[in-house]
């Protein structure tokens, strides 16, 4: 073997046991609980796999009425809360990125609520919401207007809107309960200000001779928004919609705070609905086989995006 292999060799050995450490941690903590968590799917577990029931977990899941309840809700959540928040990041960043005196003090105070404990935000706003002593009933009592009971109303927006005329319309045109609005109205407050950090970055590296070119043939306003800002923070706003989505899917604390899944199961989604399973009916087997099956709704809709990006981003 001439000296060059033996150099070549040792190089990658070197590189190898630098990566050694994370490949470890990624070993242990990642790719080992996955498919042990496969594992106790597969099983009636309770303090060990007592039994080895194969997939009857997931084909009990696909007949649990509550686990589609759960993903419907999840769904609902995600279908609204993304696009606001998407929208009014892009708008509030594209606003934000502009010479304003003293811009930097808005930029801190709409990114403080996303560094804010989500237990601390969640607390405050679940007294804003309360319907007898919450600030936002107290104000609309002021004006005069009905007060609501917010993070405890399961009826749906439509419904109530309908019901106020005295307008019955049928139940599947309810639409998503004011709780979840409720809910949805605080993930926009609290993720906004990541949206437009993000977005402010993304419109930092868009090259200002483009918007000048622009201006000279007469480009202005709108138009040089739709031709020039939107498509170049294409890559910008495919990273912020798979974030945006996988964290919708896994929303957790603040919904688990705010209302624990109530009133009834109208806040109930996906995440809370496994954690229900799994620490207040010990059904640790179906929990994990919930759990898959939320893996593998999240890692369809993030394909699906990648096929999407390949034709409708522009990295250049």
């Amino acid at each position: 073997m001439n000296q060059r292999r033996v150099n070549t060799l040792k190089e990658a050995a070197l590189g190898y046991l630098f990566l050694a450490p994370a490949l470890i941690l990624l070993l242990v903590f990642e790719i080992f609980p996955v498919f042990y968590g496969f594992y106790i799917s597969m099983c009636d577990w309770r303090l060990s796999c007592t039994r080895f029931v194969f997939f009857d977990n997931y084909l009990n899941a696909f007949k649990d009425p509550e686990m589609w309840h759960s993903l419907l809700v999840t769904a609902t959540y995600a279908i609204i809360s993304i696009p606001l928040q998407l929208s009014l990041g892009l708008v509030l960043a594209y606003l934000l990125f502009q010479k304003i005196k003293g811009i930097q003090v808005f930029r801190m105070l709409y990114f403080l609520p996303y560094i804010t404990t989500t237990v601390a935000s969640a607390a405050v706003w679940a007294y804003l919401y309360s319907p007898d002593i919450g600030l936002i009933n107290r104000l609309l009592a002021l004006m005069n207007l009905p007060q609501l009971k917010w993070l405890g109303e399961p009826k749906g927006i439509f419904e109530m809107a309908f019901s106020a005329m005295n307008l019955a319309i049928p139940s599947w045109a309810a639409g998503p309960s004011l709780a979840l609005v409720s809910l949805i109205i605080y993930t926009t407050w609290v993720f906004v200000g990541y949206d437009i950090v993000i977005f402010l970055a993304g419109l930092g590296g868009i090259p200002k001779d483009l918007y000048d070119a622009a201006k000279v043939d007469g480009a202005s306003g709108w138009l040089l928004f739709r031709e020039i800002t939107l498509p170049l923070l294409s890559p910008t706003t495919y990273f912020l919609l798979v974030i945006t989505v996988i964290g919708t899917f896994k929303a957790f604390n603040h919904i688990y705070l705010m209302t624990g899944g109530g009133p009834g199961n109208a806040t109930t989604t996906a995440s809370l609905y496994i954690f229900q399973n799994m620490y207040q009916n010990n059904v640790y087997g179906y929990s994990s086989a919930l759990s898959f099956i939320v893996f593998v709704v999240i890692m369809v809709m993030t394909v699906f995006q990648n096929n999407i990006a390949d034709k409708s981003v522009v990295y250049d």
